[in-house]
């Protein structure tokens, strides 16, 4: 008796049209949030700009820099080079308006940083500010603030986001970037870890 004959295939699963995969709220909130301090913040933003052209020559107003972005993919950040009331991060938000950064993420790294090819940082785009941005100037150990932005990557949700958004316009260092805190199940330290002193 012949076998019978074997089943059709079964039809791989197409992936969803763009039209209808989730909307990243992520995304749609850094693009509204960025788009909206962009048009309250254009009158100052542009005022630095031509105080910096005024002390600068001609086409250097703003300061070119490469770093690694979302997918490893190289990204040329520009920015006003002046420091105060933070200008220098403000006059970014163009690059969360395009895509390129987040509001809230792993501190972009240049391409010379060893760290920037790390594979978890390329899963999610580079932040204006995040955890290791808010560890600067801590009493943190060098090491620190990458663990911090590896956990920011691989436990972040829109909760955090605001919690360190908040952080940073009131200019408060997170709990355990003032080194009150572990980073709990996130501490990848290898074992027998000691903070450099």
């Amino acid at each position: 008796m012949a076998a019978p004959p074997p089943p059709p295939p079964v039809p791989l699963t197409a992936a969803a049209p763009a039209a209808t995969r989730p909307p990243d709220v992520k995304r749609l909130l850094d693009a509204a949030l960025a788009a909206l301090l962009l048009a309250l913040l254009a009158p100052l933003l542009a005022a630095a700009a031509l105080a910096v052209a005024a002390r600068r020559p001609p086409g250097g107003t703003l300061v070119r820099e490469p770093r690694i972005g979302l997918g490893g993919a190289p990204l040329t950040l520009r920015s006003l080079p002046v420091r105060r009331f933070r200008l220098d991060a403000l006059s970014r938000l163009p690059h969360v308006v395009r895509g390129e950064l987040a509001l809230v993420g792993p501190a972009p790294l240049p391409p010379g940083d060893p760290a920037a090819h790390l594979p978890w940082r390329h899963s999610v785009r580079p932040g204006l500010t995040g955890p290791a941005q808010l560890a600067r100037g801590s009493e943190l150990p060098w090491d620190e603030p990458l663990l911090l932005d590896q956990h920011y990557v691989e436990h972040h949700w829109l909760g955090m986001d605001l919690a360190l958004l908040a952080r940073r316009l009131l200019r408060r260092p997170s709990p355990c970037v003032r080194g009150q805190a572990h980073l709990s199940d996130a501490d990848h330290r290898v074992p027998g870890y000691s903070p450099a002193s």
